[in-house]
């Protein structure tokens, strides 16, 4: 998932069921697509393919819309994508995939070859997230779940994942109809619970790259709520963080809210234990070397007048480099102690989810390159951002590089530039971003772009022989 750069960030750890998938409802009207900009001519190789993949894709689009609103209007959260997964399996066996479902949990792997040549993986995440949906849009998700504490929220697709699906249903299609244009083996994965960071793990861990094709190259296209549909961005190396979720459970003795003395409250305890957190960023950190320390929970207590004997504290880390995370979780551990053992409390539990940790992400510099290239060529130079700052947000698409794989993740643009423009005015109001109720990309021009680049990128990559 992107996010501002730098910016402090919660993981949302719910694991939910949803209600099943209805049929496709009407179709609605979209907003028009934006008037393409003038480009130079590109490469008669990029041109020609262009002109293919774009008349396969005028044929699809109106289809990939009313998929990219049925998922949108039916989200399921992490683990829990039961009928996603199926209607994609669904969707990549009609473009003559051979399918394999389950792999991992929900996880599916769409197969598709097309004689000699190199292996490229293309992902798409599946799950949504647990946040109550208020776009006011016709096809809004109005979905209502408990999640595995009993507590009723809303579902929502307020990461892109839907325009990822639609996008990757598409560049399937596009790429069955055009095999006189490549040589190889595409590999299609439809990725569960990427939002809690442990569907590519666990895909990984179920034998993806050993019972079926290893790629070559890995690839993936994220969505971008702050900037215009039609340009794109992406970083070459680091482009994302590690990302750790840390749980402390404080303790302390419970008593009277009246006689404090006689207690030693958690509650106090808990709230130094926050501030004294902040300083393993403000003083113990080179300010060059980013790092995130962010208590997204504090629960503890049930009445006015009682002291309890225990606080929760959930915290997610974000680092960037190996060294950096291992000092930042010992200095968690370190401080959570030392603040106990000066209130005479009983020592924390400090424990770190390893299920819940993801590596940062570096895109391979050479395929970075050489895509960029390509995109630079598709939709013009001055609609590629080839300098994207590193962001603190994670994502496990970094688990693809796993044997050396090259991986690649890039970031399309999803709004408007009517408000795009509106947001770069002095004083404006910040654009809705990712994981926010607001969020609302444009799926018609969204999915375009995300088709296009990604059937030329896999072309680029699979060459015909000659």
């Amino acid at each position: 998932m992107p996010h501002r750069p730098l910016a402090t960030l919660a993981v949302l750890l719910s694991v939910l069921t949803v209600s099943g998938l209805e049929p496709q409802p009407t179709s609605i009207p979209q907003p028009a697509q934006p008037v393409p900009k003038s480009l130079p001519a590109a490469p008669e190789w990029t041109q020609g393919r262009l002109a293919a993949v774009d008349k396969k894709l005028d044929g699809e689009i109106r289809d990939l819309v009313a998929l990219y609103q049925h998922i949108h209007t039916h989200p399921e959260l992490s683990l829990m994508e039961v009928n996603t997964a199926k209607r994609l399996a669904d969707e990549m066996r009609k473009t003559g995939c051979d399918v394999t479902e389950k792999v991992g949990g929900n996880g599916v792997v769409a197969v598709l070859k097309n004689g000699p040549g190199p292996v490229v993986l293309i992902r798409t995440d599946m799950d949504a997230l647990p946040i109550a949906e208020q776009t006011g849009l016709p096809y809004a998700s109005k979905v209502r779940v408990k999640n595995r504490d009993g507590v009723e929220v809303g579902v929502m697709h307020a990461c892109g994942h839907d325009i990822h699906m639609a996008s990757w249903v598409g560049t399937a299609r596009v790429l069955a109809a055009l095999k006189d244009q490549w040589s190889g083996t595409v590999v299609f994965i439809g990725q569960p619970a990427e939002e809690i960071v442990a569907g590519a793990k666990q895909m990984l861990d179920a034998g993806l790259y050993s019972k079926f094709p290893k790629p070559d190259y890995a690839l993936a296209v994220h969505s971008d709520p702050l900037y215009p549909v039609g340009t794109l961005g992406f970083s070459e190396g680091l482009a994302m963080a590690n990302s750790d979720t840390v749980d402390i459970l404080v303790k302390g003795k419970g008593g009277h809210g009246a006689s404090p003395h006689v207690t030693i409250d958690p509650i106090v305890l808990a709230a130094r234990i926050v501030l004294d957190l902040q300083t393993i960023v403000s003083r113990e950190t080179d300010p060059l070397d980013p790092v995130v320390v962010t208590v997204g929970s504090i629960h503890g207590g049930t009445k006015h007048n009682i002291i309890p004997n225990e606080v929760k504290l959930q915290l997610t880390v974000r680092t960037t480099t190996t060294g950096t995370r291992d000092r930042v979780l010992k200095a968690i551990d370190r401080i959570a102690k030392a603040a106990a053992l000066g209130a005479n409390a009983p020592a924390p539990e400090v424990k770190v989810s390893l299920d819940e940790f993801t590596p940062a992400t570096y895109n391979d510099i050479d395929l970075a390159k050489k895509c960029g290239g390509l995109f630079r060529e598709i939709l013009g130079a001055e609609s590629v951002r080839g300098n994207r700052k590193p962001v603190m947000g994670a994502e496990d698409f970094s688990r693809y590089s796993e044997g050396k794989t090259p991986i690649f993740i890039y970031f399309i643009g999803t709004i408007s530039q009517e408000k795009y423009d509106a947001a770069q005015k002095p004083e404006a109001p910040r654009l809705p971003g990712m994981h926010t109720d607001a969020y609302a990309p444009l799926p018609e021009p969204s999915i375009r772009t995300g088709v296009r680049t990604m059937s030329l990128a896999a072309m680029k990559l699979l060459p015909k022989e000659k």
